[in-house]
């Protein structure tokens, strides 16, 4: 495979690409960008055949060649286009049951062309850990799980390159370790675009760093960890979520209730054919912060759903929030409006198309859009994030126009604004870039360690652990009903 950028440049909404020479050969290469969302903007102009980009893309100048247009990425954004396309095809309203969209198999045989070996499906379901859940539907998936079949359905194509933005984002360490062997052993030349120190690849040959968009630097993988612009990006991330703790501080309006902030007896969530977890016994008391632990499809997201209130069999188990009885006559905004929520799910949901800044005012009244006129205080709140986030100049620009980390940023902020009681954090730096990583650990930190939310937080990265954070639930394989159950400590 050879592809090279001359003179290169193009834009998509907010960001633009600029790259004055850059050739990439039959080499593993590793792109690093501290700022922005490049990765699918890479990843679409690769993938466009006869170097069409992609519609939200402009090329202005300079040329892309490539010696095959036969090239494959996974991305977040490649996610959420196919979320969509599943949707516009729910059935749903024409079914006696809820369409849970296209199963596993005809996901990834929708990409296996016809001259491939008949075995590659079996192969694919087998290497990716994807045989238990072949039959189905997409949008039964954890994000770990859709994660893997993204990978396969690029991998099915069988593409003479492979852009993968992000890959290890939303899997548990041990299905990361497995991917990383099964990538090293896969025989197609590979661009791993990456936001974590932790997850560039050992088997990488070249690193490409971007800045701002702009290529910057061009090195051999042995000159990585001397670059200056690691230090560089901690000591700017310090600052800002400094700024965001100050923010926070001058608007705390906390209210207490008395103890357990929720409980859940007993909990048990199962399907006619699948068992999630049971037995789950959890209280939280004031003031304490949570951090939730265990693989890939254990129920961690379908558990936060039932504080939330958002999962059906919430209504189902034996549940005390807030001082009421889950099912006694409280309203879903009763309990909502003490809760911030950050989550792929919430994400994948957010596709009401309104502005940035009321994406964020959206999370004063719990809302997918904002359907009702602000306060001057909320909107001077929401500036002041946008201030602080460095996207004061986006703040009419719809959401949908945002690249995936500015999406998530937007939520973060919406989830803080008002000050929640309760901070329920599941894989919330998936899709950030690297310096909205670091701010987001470090404000979420901070806001544990000064009680301003008590924080119930998901990640699957033990770099991402919180010193504030020494409550734990983890869930455990239970032999008995083939689920999980939860262990305290």
């Amino acid at each position: 495979m050879d592809i090279k950028f001359s003179e290169f440049t193009a834009k998509s909404c907010n960001v633009s690409l600029d790259i004055a020479d850059w050739h990439i050969q039959n080499q593993s290469w590793a792109v690093f960008c501290a700022h922005n969302d490049i990765g699918s903007v890479i990843g679409d102009l690769l993938c466009a055949s006869n170097n069409i980009p992609h519609q939200t893309i402009k090329i202005t100048s300079g040329r892309l060649q490539k010696s095959s247009n036969n090239i494959a990425q996974v991305s977040l954004a490649e996610q959420q286009r196919l979320l969509a396309l599943e949707i516009e095809h729910d059935d749903t309203d024409f079914l006696n049951v809820i369409d849970t969209g296209s199963t596993v198999t005809q996901l990834i045989s929708q990409q296996i062309p016809p001259q491939a070996n008949s075995a590659l499906l079996e192969t694919l379901l087998t290497q990716l850990d994807l045989q238990h859940l072949k039959d189905y539907g997409f949008r039964e998936l954890s994000t770990g799980e859709t994660r893997r079949v993204m990978l396969a359905r690029a991998i099915a194509s069988q593409p003479d390159f492979l852009v993968l933005d992000n890959p290890f984002a939303g899997l548990d360490i041990d299905h990361r370790a497995s991917l990383t062997t099964y990538l090293n052993q896969l025989p197609i030349p590979m661009m791993v675009i990456f936001s974590r120190e932790e997850d560039m690849p050992q088997w990488i040959e070249q690193v490409a760093i971007f800045s701002h968009g702009k290529l910057d630097t061009v090195m051999d993988k042995s000159s990585w960890n001397s670059h200056p612009v690691i230090g560089q990006i901690k000591s700017q991330s310090k600052v800002q979520s400094e700024l965001m703790l100050a923010l926070m501080q001058r608007h705390r309006h906390q209210c207490k209730f008395e103890n357990p902030i929720f409980e859940l007896k007993n909990g048990k969530v199962a399907y006619s054919n699948k068992t999630i977890f049971t037995d789950v016994n959890w209280r939280i008391d004031n003031g304490q912060h949570w951090q939730v632990k265990g693989p890939n499809g254990c129920g961690k997201s379908t558990l936060l759903g039932l504080i939330f209130g958002d999962h059906p069999q919430c209504y189902s188990n034996d549940i005390q929030i807030f001082g009421k009885q889950r099912g006694s006559g409280e309203t879903i905004w009763e309990i909502k409006q003490h809760i911030g929520m950050v989550s792929s799910a919430l994400h994948l949901q957010y596709r009401v198309n309104c502005s940035a800044i009321d994406v964020i005012l959206s999370g004063f009244y719990d809302s997918i859009g904002l359907y009702q006129k602000a306060t001057a205080p909320q909107l001077g709140m929401a500036k002041d994030w946008l201030t602080i986030l460095h996207m004061e100049a986006l703040a009419n620009t719809p959401i949908k126009q945002l690249d995936y980390s500015q999406q998530r940023l937007l939520l973060i902020a919406r989830a803080l604004v008002k000050q929640p009681t309760l901070l329920i954090l599941d894989e919330p730096y998936q899709g950030l870039d690297y310096l909205g990583i670091r701010l987001v650990r470090n404000t979420l930190e901070l806001i544990a360690r000064e009680n301003l939310s008590q924080l119930l937080y998901v990640s699957h990265y033990h770099e991402d652990n919180l010193a504030s954070i020494n409550n734990y639930l983890e869930f455990v394989a239970n032999e008995q009903t083939e689920g999980y159950k939860s262990v305290i400590s």
